[in-house]
């Protein structure tokens, strides 16, 4: 079944707890699929056990494996990606969102602006919590004030992306004295319990999945079901 241009849709399909390098073998299979037109824009959501992540930033000769020693003696694996940014903590308490989008030739073919659109997908949400959340001059993300409340990184195939953004719900924030996330102090990072705000995970997962999907022009559908044919895709691919 194609899903080129004029089957415009954004699917939102939530894995659960999965093993960081499960899922990104699943989204580099996914852009593979996406690339082919056999699978709509999808937008993964799910938690990891702890691994810190380093982008592109955070790699080459002029970059230290000293930066995240504290990380590996803390015995927290160091996983090198093709994501841009540096380097990052995901872990219990966090929401993490991977958009397998086919960006379309002509204007969704700019970066900086899905970049900005993942931003806009999560301040919107995160308004209806009552939480005056925005962006900062010179940096990617999602911030309250001084304080960073999602990280952002992406990488992009053939048009199609991957990788994407970490919300802190409720994690531990004491993992961030480990290195410095996003080439920032620890202290910069916040969660949404540090800052008095509970949310229900699930509810605002919709929330953020349903936005995206009205910034990037896309109708949003849910693949609760585990017949979907999006679920079905995915759950082969993860056996394999």
């Amino acid at each position: 079944m194609s899903h080129g241009n004029s089957a415009r849709e954004l699917v939102h399909v939530e894995l659960g707890r999965i093993p960081y390098q499960e899922a990104w073998d699943l989204q580099l299979a996914l852009v593979d699929l996406r690339r082919r037109d056999e699978l709509p824009d999808l937008l993964l959501t799910c938690e990891h056990e702890e691994v810190v992540t380093t982008g592109r930033k955070a790699q080459g000769p002029t970059r230290s494996a000293d930066e995240t020693a504290g990380v590996v003696e803390a015995g927290i694996e160091v996983v090198e990606v093709e994501r841009g940014g540096a380097a990052t903590y995901h872990g219990p308490g966090q929401l993490v969102g991977y958009p397998i989008v086919k960006l379309e030739p002509g204007k969704e073919r700019d970066l900086h602006k899905f970049l900005r659109t993942i931003e806009t997908s999560l301040i919107g949400p995160l308004a209806d919590l009552g939480l005056s959340a925005g962006r900062k001059p010179d940096y990617t993300g999602v911030w309250v004030g001084e304080r960073k409340l999602a990280s952002i990184g992406i990488a992009c195939r053939g048009w199609v992306t991957y990788h994407g953004f970490a919300l802190n719900l409720a994690i531990d924030l004491a993992r961030f004295r480990l290195f410095r996330p996003c080439d920032l102090e620890a202290s910069v990072m916040a969660d949404l319990a540090a800052l008095g705000v509970e949310a229900d995970r699930a509810t605002l997962t919709q929330a953020i999945a349903g936005r995206l999907a009205v910034e990037l022009g896309r109708a949003f559908r849910s693949a609760g079901s585990a017949t979907a044919p999006e679920s079905q895709a995915i759950q082969s691919l993860v056996r394999t």
